[in-house]
């Protein structure tokens, strides 16, 4: 618990360092594009018109899910997945792009992951705004629901800064596992409900319980919860448990080899 501490304690105390690298890289990321940071925003509602057109009109004829059109359903999950997706990816390879600048200078390399996390909030941000204007169009109004929104980004931000510890460690350790992550996270964009509701009758309830357990799922399903108001995040209290518990897992393992192998990460780079 003490490393755990540590680490918390890092990213608190680097706040600002945090938020002015992360507002440099967006601006470095697409310096050389002519629509610039255009592309941060415009790329997630170009993968979303393709998605639509596919599970929504291609494969669902237009069919609601739920009495919600697939639109609005969809877009609700897709939201905080195009989110969790990058930002995972993006902080799992985090300290072996950056640690040989930041061994020549005095520099948390702890708070290396929540940088890439916090540079893609940009392109949430904008998703979430759409996300609410399509939802106004198919009549989805605000109700108190809405309020467990600040719950679940907390979630989602808790969980991407102990999984992205635990990933950008390993990914020092381990040069394949970046690979290995890619092809889970492709694996888990079907698997937490972002496309699909697999909680009918189609699905086996052990195998649909099993897949619940994924936080992933956890974040995406909450935010559908809020967004249309059909549960308060209270009501589901073993998925809660589980959620929090993997999160304290990955923070725990992830901190210890963090501290145990950073004075190392030069050398295995």
């Amino acid at each position: 618990m003490k490393e755990v501490s540590t680490l918390i304690k890092e990213q608190f105390l680097n706040i600002g360092i945090i938020f002015r690298i992360s507002k440099y890289e967006d601006k470095a990321e697409y310096q050389s594009h002519y629509l610039g940071l255009i592309w941060e925003y415009l790329y997630p509602l170009i993968q979303i018109g393709i998605y639509w057109l596919v599970f929504g009109i291609g494969l669902k004829h237009g069919n609601s899910t739920h009495g919600i059109d697939y639109l609005v359903w969809m877009v609700i999950g897709i939201t905080p997945w195009f989110f969790m997706n990058r930002a995972t990816l993006d902080a799992s390879k985090s300290i072996y792009q950056r640690v040989g600048m930041v061994s020549k200078m005095k520099f948390p390399v702890s708070v290396l992951p929540t940088i890439k996390i916090v540079s893609n909030l940009s392109a949430f941000w904008t998703m979430l705004v759409f996300l609410i204007v399509i939802g106004f169009l198919y009549g989805v109004t605000p109700s108190i629901y809405w309020i467990q929104w600040i719950y679940y980004f907390i979630c989602m931000i808790a969980w991407l800064i102990a999984f992205g510890i635990f990933n950008s460690t390993i990914s020092v350790l381990v040069r394949d596992y970046r690979i290995l992550l890619q092809s889970l996270m492709r694996m888990l964009f079907y698997m937490s409900g972002v496309l699909f509701n697999f909680q009918t009758d189609a699905f086996p309830a052990p195998f649909v319980h099993i897949l619940q357990l994924n936080p992933f799922f956890y974040v995406v399903s909450g935010f559908r919860d809020g967004m249309l108001g059909t549960a308060w995040f209270w009501q589901k209290p073993t998925l809660t448990l589980v959620f929090w518990g993997m999160i304290l897992f990955f923070l725990l393992v992830g901190s210890h080899l963090h501290y145990k192998f950073r004075s190392r990460f030069v050398d295995l780079i």
